[in-house]
């Protein structure tokens, strides 16, 4: 067998290359419209931000389905040094058998904007390819600038009538941006199906990247979500989709420094030994429960009690060399369950102890769900998950049952306003059996409901699933009103189950 030719020599690589080198500005220019939309009820500024949405996107080209991911996230309203600021946070990542094979794209982005003008006050890029990470910065904050970025030039797009003008800086030149509606498209994606305005964008920046028919779907509700973003190079069309919408809980007001840009880097020192890992390390501050929490519930059918079960943060340990929270739902009394459930069923999820994204589910049933039984691995890398009929693709974040019973507790799951628009819906994407369904979170108002004698506030979020067999159990959950979003009451067809007890046990050491 002859030696292997050079990739970078092979006529694949050269197109990929060119077509790689503009995936960065199709997930730059999704990160301006995912974080764009109304800010904050009672406050007129001239650019609009929604504070904790977060979405995320697949991307395709060709007749590859799923060749890049892309998450953005509006962060948080704050300061940064004097200066009022929303901070916005993107990252791009092509998928291992692309970069591989062609071309890496390893991208993130901090952007801290003007909540009045839009325009970009620091702005911090950090590509990670090639070794060590590459970071540039862009500091505003003195030296005030009257041109948008990629990111804060779609935000001024989005608030804008149909049709405009702009200048933007990027690659150390300023460059004229127009734009205008051309039309109206129904999409379907991951996420769902939406009404859109189709937005055609045109630049000589576009042309030098070898970037033509730019154009960018945004959903006709107020929310203006990007549902869509597509382009054609000479060698094809990338096409990048909503994969879910979340609603988080916005993070606490910052004030960051920024990173003064005639600050000389140190020599790089050597990497240190890593510390040895600790067993059952204290969760992130950011999520509303700790690490042993322990809840029981008592399930019933028109208030008759047929069953109990435990849900468990139990512990926190490497997991297949990887840290993971594991996350433990057990059947703990079954008498009068009529074999539905047996006493010591279980479903087990190890979960990213930062996020709650799922690496791996294992269902043990040995009642009339046995059918359920299977081991699921989630691939966070590829977004490839396995299960026991073979793999499935997945949009990027997609959790498994359990993990969202505890990340539904982190969104922001505020009713809207209007009944007839319920524009606080939130999608999120859930594997379920053999294939991930969208599932849509609808929350309601504050109630009072009776827990054991006594009456608590919760909020009730009804859930839909594109799954007829769930969708027919009428899902809903009740989450307690304070800060840790408890979850009191879960309701599935026939069956109730309501807490009867709130504890924290200590993981075994």
């Amino acid at each position: 067998m002859g030696p292997m030719p050079e990739i970078s020599n092979t006529p694949a690589f050269g197109m990929l290359h060119n077509i790689f080198r503009a995936l960065p500005l199709l997930v730059l220019i999704f990160m301006a419209d995912a974080a764009a939309s109304p800010f904050m009820a009672g406050q007129e500024s001239a650019v609009s931000f929604h504070v904790g949405e977060k979405l995320t996107y697949t991307v395709g080209f060709e007749k590859f389905s799923n060749v890049a991911f892309a998450e953005f996230y509006t962060v948080s309203r704050g300061k940064i040094g004097e200066a009022e600021a929303v901070e916005l946070r993107a990252r791009v990542k092509t998928l291992d058998f692309v970069s591989a094979a062609f071309y890496l794209v390893d991208e993130a982005r901090t952007i801290f904007a003007s909540p009045d003008t839009g325009l970009p006050l620091h702005l911090t890029r950090t590509q990670n390819i090639g070794g060590l990470p590459k970071e540039t910065i862009q500091n505003n904050l003195s030296n005030p600038t009257v041109n948008y970025d990629l990111v804060t030039m779609v935000y001024r797009i989005r608030q804008a009538e149909g049709a405009g003008s702009f200048t933007i800086f990027e690659n150390d030149r300023v460059y004229p941006i127009t734009f205008q509606i051309t039309g109206n498209e129904r999409i379907k994606t991951d996420a769902g199906e939406f009404d859109t305005n189709t937005v055609s964008v045109q630049s000589e920046f576009f042309a030098e990247t070898g970037i033509r028919d730019l154009r960018i779907n945004l959903s006709t509700d107020e929310t203006k979500v990007p549902v869509a973003i597509r382009f054609r190079t000479a060698k094809g069309e990338f096409r990048a989709k909503l994969a879910s919408v979340q609603n988080l809980e916005p993070q606490p007001e910052a004030s960051p420094t920024p990173t003064p840009l005639s600050t000389p880097r140190p020599t790089p020192l050597p990497t240190p030994t890593p510390a040895k890992y600790i067993d059952n390390q204290p969760l992130p501050a950011d999520l509303s429960f700790v690490l042993g929490e322990t809840l029981d519930y008592r399930l019933s059918i028109a208030g008759q009690p047929v069953a109990a079960f435990r849900l468990q943060a139990a512990e926190r340990k490497l997991f297949q060399e990887t840290d993971n929270l594991l996350l433990i739902a057990t059947v703990t009394d079954a008498a009068n369950a009529g074999g539905l459930f047996s006493k010591g069923d279980s479903i087990r999820a190890f979960v990213n102890p930062e996020t709650l994204g799922p690496r791996r589910l294992d269902i043990a049933l040995n009642g009339s769900l046995a059918a359920l039984n299977q081991n699921i691995t989630f691939d966070e890398r590829s977004s490839l998950i396995s299960h026991k009929g073979g793999q499935v693709e997945s949009p990027v974040g997609t959790h498994s049952i359990l993990s969202l019973v505890y990340a539904i507790r982190s969104f922001n799951l505020k009713p809207s306003k209007d009944a007839s628009n319920p524009i606080n819906d939130t999608r999120v994407a859930v594997f379920w059996e053999n294939r991930p369904y969208i599932f849509t979170l609808r929350p309601s108002g504050a109630e009072t409901i009776s827990m054991q004698d006594a009456k608590v506030s919760a909020q009730m979020v009804t859930i839909t699933t594109q799954n007829p067999q769930l969708d027919s159990l009428n899902l809903k959950i009740w989450l307690s009103n304070d800060f840790r979003r408890v979850p009191l009451r879960f309701a599935i067809g026939k069956y109730q189950a309501d807490l009867i007890s709130d504890k924290v046990i200590a993981p075994a050491k």
